[in-house]
């Protein structure tokens, strides 16, 4: 099993740069940052873990400001979106942003996506609760086309475009690893659908074995293998015995999550994590 090392890259926690280069020291196989671009005051979407939203979510950096720093200080720990709202971005610039940090750095990108779940933050960047699926879909379409074609062109209900050429292209061929957060069973249909991966929720591994299967199934209906499907979970408890128990469902990346602080309490977590790396690597 592969482990990563997910953080809120805030302005008030460990820098990005320094995260990345302490994971990579350590030998984790990649560094995650999720992502939002501000969170409406009104509070009216409730956080789904429950409780109050921790400042985290409105204090992070830019998310692909904080992949390209990461890059910069380090050589070969894989550098993960976790996730990117795809629904708060334009498509073509954003399959520029991603192309640029695979590509400076040397195809280490994994690109996390998911569709988000405050309504109101998607709403200020126009895309209708509702329909953030499709949205998410075609602009995920687009951006292939984008990445594979010398003059791609895209037209759908949200995402319309004639001939345009947009370099660089990503280094990996024929683009980054695209992992999708989902939950539902209409979820999986939309990993084999445009995806290369899935980001479940945190579920007991007994209720995941059981999605696994769901998802194989579904694949090999689209000509897809388990191969082409890893599964890569986040904020599972650093323990040996869980990390275990879902290397045995089929779970190939765990992602452990570090708090958004300094590095007096990040680095001494990130000891405690890689002494697991052996064990389960």
């Amino acid at each position: 099993m592969k482990l990563g090392i997910l953080m809120f890259a805030t302005d008030y926690a460990m820098r990005p740069d320094e995260l990345a280069r302490a994971c990579e020291e350590r030998g984790f196989e990649s560094v995650w940052f999720p992502e939002h671009t501000h969170i409406p005051a009104s509070r009216r979407s409730p956080w789904p873990v429950g409780g109050e939203l921790p400042r985290d979510y409105w204090h992070t950096y830019d998310l692909f400001v904080s992949l390209m720093a990461a890059a910069a200080a380090t050589r070969t720990i894989k550098l993960g979106s976790g996730i990117c709202l795809v629904i708060e971005r334009d498509p073509i610039v954003l399959a520029k942003e991603v192309a640029s940090v695979d590509q400076l750095s040397g195809g280490r990108v994994l690109f996390g996506i998911g569709g988000g779940w405050n309504a109101e933050e998607m709403a200020h960047h126009g895309t209708p609760f509702p329909r953030r699926w499709k949205v998410l879909r075609e602009r995920i379409e687009a951006m292939k086309k984008i990445w594979t074609q010398e003059a791609a062109e895209y037209h759908g209900e949200f995402v319309n475009f004639d001939p345009l050429w947009s370099y660089p292209k990503p280094l990996q061929q024929p683009h980054p690893p695209i992992l999708l957060g989902t939950l539902s069973t209409q979820g999986l249909q939309r990993v084999v659908r445009y995806c290369d991966g899935w980001i479940p929720g945190l579920i007991p591994p007994k209720d995941l074995a059981v999605a696994v299967r769901t998802l194989h199934a579904l694949g090999e209906q689209a000509g897809r293998t388990p191969r082409d499907l890893p599964v890569s979970i986040f904020g599972v408890p650093g323990e040996e015995t869980t990390l275990r128990q879902y290397q045995e469902v089929g779970v190939e990346r765990a992602v452990l999550a570090a708090p958004s602080e300094g590095r007096e309490h990040v680095l001494p977590l990130l000891d405690r994590y890689a002494a697991l790396l052996p064990k389960l690597t």
